[in-house]
């Protein structure tokens, strides 16, 4: 039989992306396959483009372990190395997980102090500092004023980048006070008062680095990205060339997938043991309270609940500036991850949140 040229080059274009699935470790299945709707999934990519999400890059979905949806909406596609923020502390929080199970570190009660006084002498010497755990960093609930939320707080995030020695400026920090409306730390839920901080995670993969003997970056690969077959990682630095713990980690939307899948299987990509589940699960556990609206807080990954058809379902998230989000459902055996360019727009994480709940979420049984 002759096939004519322009039915060859589109069997081609549908054969090469089957490979490409194969190499990088994703079964791809139909969404009808895992109970999901094909037609309300199409009808989220249509909400999508018609600009209802403003500035949506990607969005993908896993279910039962395998890629049921997989759309981009920017000029990268699938093989983009998107910046997706904060993200990367999740990323941070399993990087400390694998240092512990490799004995690098003793584990989460472990001072930080010693582990990074290569980057000292550090200002505003205290004993309650030289106190601080990989715990605290991991929970951010260290004594240390910092509060990205605050833009008066001596720690905000901006502040670290106009200086060359971020772990410096860190621990250079003072112990944060309480005045009376704000509850002190044995006062609050878990025994910690929870203050978002990009320079404790920072410095927790600083630790993290020193622990291992080697710089984070060659330790994320070796012991997390090379075992999730994550390729072409893109990396921030400090000044001093520190690789950033604390985001602009620049991934491939289906490696935060793969993030995600990790998770949800309990350290396992694949069928093989990347993270202790122990650790997966210290992840996911509260340890600290956000507020009253955001909830509680694990190991570097927010424990939200998202409301679906009246229906509660308490998830595992990583988020970042943006909107971006990976998010974990347990109880549907899904992972979703929304990327977005959202950075200047109002209330991006509603609306990630909205586009999650009332279309990814919603399209599956």
């Amino acid at each position: 039989m002759r096939i004519v040229l322009p039915v060859l080059s589109a069997l081609l274009l549908i054969a090469l992306p089957a490979q490409a699935r194969q190499a990088d470790g994703w079964r791809r299945a139909a969404p009808e396959a895992e109970d999901a709707s094909a037609e309300a999934l199409a009808a989220m990519d249509a909400a999508v483009r018609a600009g209802t999400f403003q500035q949506i890059t990607s969005v993908l979905i896993s279910r039962n372990g395998r890629l049921i949806h997989e759309a981009y909406f920017d000029d990268g596609g699938a093989e983009a190395r998107r910046n997706t923020r904060s993200v990367t502390k999740t990323v941070t929080a399993m990087l400390a997980g694998a240092a512990i199970a490799r004995g690098d570190i003793g584990g989460v009660s472990t001072p930080v102090a010693p582990l990074i006084a290569s980057w000292g002498p550090f200002d505003n010497p205290d004993p309650r500092k030289d106190a601080i755990t990989v715990e605290d960093l991991l929970t951010m609930s260290s004594l240390l004023e910092c509060d990205d939320d605050n833009s008066f707080s001596r720690g905000n995030e901006e502040r670290m980048y106009l200086v060359e020695n971020w772990v410096g400026f860190a621990f250079d920090l003072p112990v944060r006070g309480f005045p009376g409306w704000i509850p002190r730390p044995e006062a609050s839920p878990y025994g910690r008062a929870f203050s978002y901080c990009t320079a404790g995670v920072t410095t927790l993969g600083a630790a993290i680095q020193s622990a291992a003997g080697e710089p984070l970056q060659d330790f994320a690969r070796g012991a997390l990205f090379g075992p999730l077959q994550i390729e072409g990682e893109e990396w921030q630095f400090s000044p001093t060339g520190l690789a950033q713990g604390g985001g602009g980690l620049g991934l491939r939307s289906r490696d935060l997938l793969k993030l995600g899948q990790l998770l949800l299987d309990g350290g396992r990509w694949n069928g093989r043991a990347v993270l202790p589940e122990a650790w997966v699960t210290a992840m996911t556990t509260p340890h600290a309270r956000v507020d009253e609206q955001r909830g509680e807080y694990g190991y570097l990954t927010w424990l939200p609940t998202y409301t679906v058809g009246g229906r509660p379902l308490k998830a595992w998230a990583m988020a970042g500036t943006g909107g971006n989000k990976v998010v974990v459902v347990p109880e549907l055996n899904a992972v979703v991850v929304v990327t977005t360019t959202n950075y200047r727009v109002r209330n991006p994480h509603g609306l990630a949140d909205a586009l999650i709940t009332e279309h990814a979420l919603a399209a599956l049984n």
